[in-house]
């Protein structure tokens, strides 16, 4: 009988553009480090976006939006990623781009409302009567079917739940066992169940089962201390569209409509002005009566100058608002045209009395030095070994091209590398992988070259 070791498969997740950025990179004066956080260079950018940051922290960022400029693949989006990751996981981060809003089923206004509410979150603290305990006991009793019949119905169930203070029999609804069956709680397992509702959530399987198995994908959990019957602080974090969402959803009847309406498939609807309103007033009170907070969160709207002159109207009238989060704006644009108008040139594509109201980040281009460091860490992040020519090769050709061309060269020159046997990339694979993809420049000379015989 031969016995074959099974190697452990190592799951491989998607590196995305942006996976390596931490923060800011910032020391505790607000001056930014050279190299930190996932950031090489744009010290300057990352340093305003740190003050930025201190004003949203001390909520003294309403009404006020910050815009991002500079050349395409300086690092816009980048820096946006970073301010949400200073805020802290908890904060709400919405990141759309400006022609989202045309391709939805709805209203641009409206899109530009939902994503504001969605980057507004409400921390909801309720205290709450629990019984909570791991599970010694699980008994249905059932009785005759009172319709008649051989079945037999649940009339109560009974529960004992033990905690490290003692324990405690329960006598139990039918209903909450059925949420017990939903929940799959067995003998042994760690539940909760709330007083008022009857809800019952499993937490998991207590430690005292954890030396049961050799292998087991189960969770283990302590065994609750205090008594079974406790109150206990639950803490929920919702956003203010989900709020309208939920409340938006109708209901449904036994009319004839109503029933076909549920059968058809679901089709996206507008939230109305009128329960957004609603939802404020009800935000509102549970803020003045200290059972929620408000947390502003971070919408980052890239290529803002894809919006047209009404959407911009209506994101100033929005910035206004006593709800509104943190806007961060970016585009790569100079003096152009404000879409929706014939001849109003702006900065940026936007209308000048939005840019008044918003603070001015300029990011920059990357020198040569910073291409090489920033190539070297990305080929890091994916796991590629490059020889020193070849990241001086990449180097070369981001300064002669862009940034965003010498990174996409890496996977291309490493894919060419292992169909040679090589673990490490060479400037021979480079110079390959190079003339196999052009760049921008050499893609619009052959364009240029052969105009003939493309279709203008």
């Amino acid at each position: 009988m031969r016995i074959q070791e099974v190697k452990n498969v190592v799951r491989e997740q998607r590196v995305a553009t942006h996976s390596h950025i931490k923060g800011l990179g910032l020391n505790e004066d607000g001056t930014a480090q050279a190299t930190a956080a996932g950031f090489i260079g744009q010290e300057s950018a990352r340093e305003a976006c740190g003050v930025v940051v201190d004003l949203i922290q001390a909520k003294k960022m309403a009404g006020r939006a910050t815009l991002l400029t500079g050349a395409s693949g300086s690092g816009k989006t980048a820096l946006a990623y970073a301010i949400a990751r200073e805020l802290g996981p908890k904060v709400p981060f919405c990141p759309i781009t400006g022609s989202e809003v045309y391709s939805a089923e709805i209203k641009k206004t409206e899109v530009l409302m939902e994503n504001f509410r969605r980057a507004i979150g409400l921390r909801i603290k309720e205290v709450k009567e629990v019984y909570e305990g791991e599970v010694t006991e699980l008994t249905p009793t059932e009785t005759e079917n009172p319709l008649g019949g051989y079945g037999k119905t649940v009339s109560h169930v009974v529960v004992r739940l033990k905690t490290v203070k003692g324990t405690k029999q329960l006598k139990l609804d039918p209903s909450i066992y059925e949420s017990i069956l939903k929940e799959r709680v067995a003998v042994g397992d760690v539940i909760y169940i709330e007083a008022n509702t009857g809800a019952v959530k499993r937490v998991g399987r207590s430690d005292a089962y954890a030396t049961e198995f050799d292998l087991e994908a189960e969770e283990y959990v302590p065994l609750p201390k205090g008594d079974v019957h406790k109150k206990k602080e639950v803490v929920q974090d919702v956003t203010l569209h989900d709020l309208d969402a939920s409340n938006a959803k109708p209901q449904g009847g036994q009319d004839i409509v109503s029933m076909m309406s549920q059968m058809m498939k679901p089709r996206k609807t507008e939230i109305t002005e009128k329960l957004r309103q609603e939802v404020n007033k009800v935000v509102n009170k549970y803020i003045e009566q200290g059972v929620a907070e408000l947390i502003p969160g971070v919408l980052f709207i890239d290529e803002v100058h894809m919006l047209d002159m009404e959407c911009f109207t209506y994101l100033n009238r929005a910035l206004e608002s006593s709800l509104s989060p943190v806007v961060v704006l970016a585009t790569n644009r100079g003096m152009c045209t404000i879409r929706g108008t014939e001849d109003t040139v702006a900065p940026h594509g936007i209308p000048v009395d939005l840019l008044e109201r918003v603070l001015i980040v300029r990011t920059i281009p990357y020198t040569r030095e910073q291409i090489h460091d920033i190539v070297q860490l990305r080929a890091q992040i994916e796991g590629l070994k490059l020889q020193e020519g070849a990241l001086a090769q990449l180097a070369d050709t981001g300064a002669r091209t862009s940034l965003r061309y010498a990174i996409q060269l890496v996977t291309p020159a490493s894919i060419l590398a292992q169909t040679q046997a090589r673990e490490e990339v060479t400037r021979t694979d480079v110079d390959e992988a190079a003339l196999l993809f052009l760049d921008t420049k050499q893609s619009a000379q052959v364009a240029m070259q052969h105009a003939d015989k493309f279709l203008s």
